[in-house]
């Protein structure tokens, strides 16, 4: 029997329910006969279109980005229903009016391809027919952000235009001209600052080849193999399965570009076994959400916004630069989960999982080739490839190790329903794009992004700790119920501004602004991640969510740590700084992971907890007076744990779920 089959998993049917709950993303028509030919071979020519353009070169921005929006758009439309009362009724067909919208996306798709001469030529004047046209792109977007996407990014999009249009009519420092119905629809659709803006140019390139690359993986076997590879390192040490959640969704975080998806997937494989080793239902979903969350924080990928934000940033920053940075903010971020996980299994008694229930690690090692592509990934961009090459490379080789695979051998058909995927999953990536494309489009016409940022800094009184927790506010609000891409483009447009007028350098004021956002799908009262891992492990939503924004407190603490002091980011720091940091660091993490779980080598008492949260924080914070006192109170708090230890650590008995 395989060691999967061992534990009560969630079937594909009830985790297909469980993302459709918590994911609009996984919400889609199961579309047969003619319909689902069109819609086949749209996918399909929507992939084989990106491959040639990566190939041979993209086309003038507006044709590429209105081509990508129009094969997104339509295929949106025949695959999600209006409602989820359709999706709910099992009545799958296609209704007539999304056929109808499925037509006017294609004629909005194709409008700049057919017409780029004359639109040119009129030199920002707009005829009737692209008024009209302009305006349908619009409502087309809304609607289609809508069914994919979800309801929050749609509102934010509409109260943005809205801000756009009624602008003089605004209180105070909010107040502007107001842009007129004809000068909206020319900045929207007929420029480079609307729809077809930077967001949707990096997705019709970078992204769609990245979530092309994952949909590669998929086919190779490798999901299954980071459950196995993760079992096998982590299956027998203490509270094995907490820990071997946390790997599995690190490693899944690199493929996956949504955070529910990671939870429902791997926690599907992880939670069961959690809750039979004795974690509580609540701990067992939290530690998955945490882990599968974090996943998007994981170079090299970053659900697909590190690719974003060398677009947003420029100055020759390069992707690279970005992944290189936000590696050690990722490792302390699993390193704190880790510790927590590992003290409570400690606190309540939990030892591994069983020898019987292992898989045969020898065979689990034996296919360690099937991480080629990932590793292939970072070494292809860290040389300096162009990102579409190397997402190119990193296909092919995808498919190599799939021929290789005896398990999932790769054939023909399974390249082609690869291309299938990778185009289904970048449907709502590319509406939420074009969504983002509006906000920013909105901010940059206005000037909003400058005068929210010095309505922030006139809130916080011009200083830096009052800003940041106002930044932190506003990114993990506006990035509630938000995809990662467009979660990063609201929140680096709105709310990075702030933090960069006060000298913060633009990397670390993105990623504080991106790692918030993030950290929004595990903060209560709106924690889609959280929700979805107490669907599978059974637990309360809202008490999950507290115990998993516990269990990533180092996401709350670490941007602050990296705004202060860049050095964590790997920005004007020498080799041993480098070493001090990370040590420093480590160590502050596990002195907050005991003080959080409250327990060490022993039970902590609540005097010990507090000094053990307050050495954590001064190791963390990389300074040259804070990071001695810190230590010194490490070693005097891990002394006394060791001379008190005797009698007092005798475990609790475990709890069962």
């Amino acid at each position: 029997m395989d060691h999967n089959e061992k534990f009560e998993t969630l079937s594909e049917e009830e985790q297909q329910k469980l993302l459709e709950k918590y994911d609009p993303e996984a919400g889609t028509r199961k579309l047969k006969g003619v319909f689902g030919v069109i819609v086949f071979v749209g996918l399909l020519s929507f992939s084989l279109f990106q491959l040639y353009t990566a190939i041979f070169g993209v086309f003038t921005a507006q044709i590429q980005r209105s081509i990508h929006l129009g094969f997104a758009l339509a295929l949106i439309f025949l695959l999600f229903p209006a409602s989820k009362k359709k999706r709910a009724s099992g009545k799958w067909q296609v209704a007539w009016y999304d056929v109808i919208l499925a037509i006017l996306s294609v004629v909005v798709g194709a409008y700049w391809p057919v017409n780029i001469d004359e639109i040119v030529m009129r030199v920002g004047l707009l005829t009737d027919t692209d008024f009209y046209i302009g305006v349908l792109a619009i409502l087309l977007v809304l609607e289609a952000t809508r069914r994919a996407v979800g309801l929050p990014i749609t509102i934010i999009a509409i109260l943005f235009l809205s801000y756009g249009y009624f602008g003089e009519y605004m209180p105070g420092f909010l107040q502007h001209s107001g842009l007129s119905l004809q000068r909206l629809v020319q900045t929207m659709f007929f420029t480079t600052e609307g729809i077809l803006g930077t967001p949707l140019g990096v997705s019709s390139t970078f992204i769609f080849l990245f979530l092309l690359f994952g949909a590669f993986l998929v086919k190779t076997g490798v999901g299954q193999y980071f459950n196995d590879l993760a079992v096998a390192i982590a299956g027998r040490s203490t509270g094995g399965p907490a820990k071997v959640a946390i790997f599995s969704s690190a490693l899944q975080g690199t493929i996956s570009g949504s955070s529910v998806a990671n939870v429902v997937t791997s926690g599907s494989f992880t939670i069961p076994m959690m809750k039979k080793l004795g974690y509580k239902k609540e701990f067992a979903g939290a530690v998955e959400a945490a882990a599968s969350t974090g996943g998007q924080l994981m170079p090299p990928i970053m659900g697909a916004a590190a690719f974003l934000m060398v677009e947003f940033i420029g100055n020759g920053l390069t992707y690279w630069d970005i992944a290189k940075a936000a590696a050690i903010p990722a490792i302390l971020y699993f390193t704190g989960v880790w510790i927590m996980t590992h003290f409570e299994a400690k606190r309540i008694g939990l030892s591994g999982l069983s020898k019987e229930e292992m898989p045969n690690r020898k065979e689990v090692f034996k296919k360690i080739y099937l991480l080629i592509p990932i590793l292939a990934v970072i070494v292809l961009l860290m040389s300096g490839i162009t990102v579409t090459h190397s997402a190119l490379y990193a296909i092919v080789i995808a498919i190599i190790v799939g021929f290789i695979n005896r398990d999932s051998k790769m054939r023909l058909i399974d390249i082609i329903y690869a291309l299938v995927d990778g185009a289904r999953t970048a449907l709502s990536v590319a509406a939420a794009t074009a969504a983002a494309g509006i906000i920013v489009g909105i901010v940059t016409k206005t000037g909003l992004g400058l005068k929210l940022a010095n309505g922030l800094l006139d809130i916080a009184g011009g200083m830096l700790l009052p800003t940041l927790f106002l930044t932190m506010i506003a990114a993990i609000v506006l990035g509630m119920g938000s995809p990662t891409t467009a979660n990063y483009v609201i929140t680096s447009t709105i709310a990075a501004p702030a933090i960069i007028l006060l000298g913060v350098p633009d990397l670390s004021a993105h990623l504080f602004v991106f790692y918030f956002g993030i950290i929004a799908d595990i903060t209560p009262p709106v924690a889609l991640a959280a929700f979805a891992a107490a669907g599978v492990s059974g637990g309360e939503p809202i008490r999950t969510g507290v115990q998993s924004a516990k269990l990533a407190i180092a996401a709350f603490i670490i941007p602050y740590m990296f705004v202060l002091s860049p050095q964590l980011l790997m920005i004007d720091t020498t080799f041993t700084e480098l070493i001090w940091v990370i040590f420093t660091a480590l160590s502050g993490m596990v002195a907050i992971g005991a003080g959080m779980i409250g327990f060490w080598m022993r039970k902590l008492h609540w005097v010990e907890r507090i000094l053990s949260i307050a050495a954590g924080l001064m190791l963390i914070y990389p300074e040259g007076f804070t990071d001695i006192a810190g230590l010194i109170l490490f070693v005097v708090l891990l002394v006394f744990q060791i001379v008190l230890k005797r009698g007092t650590n005798k475990p609790m008995k475990p709890q069962n779920a």
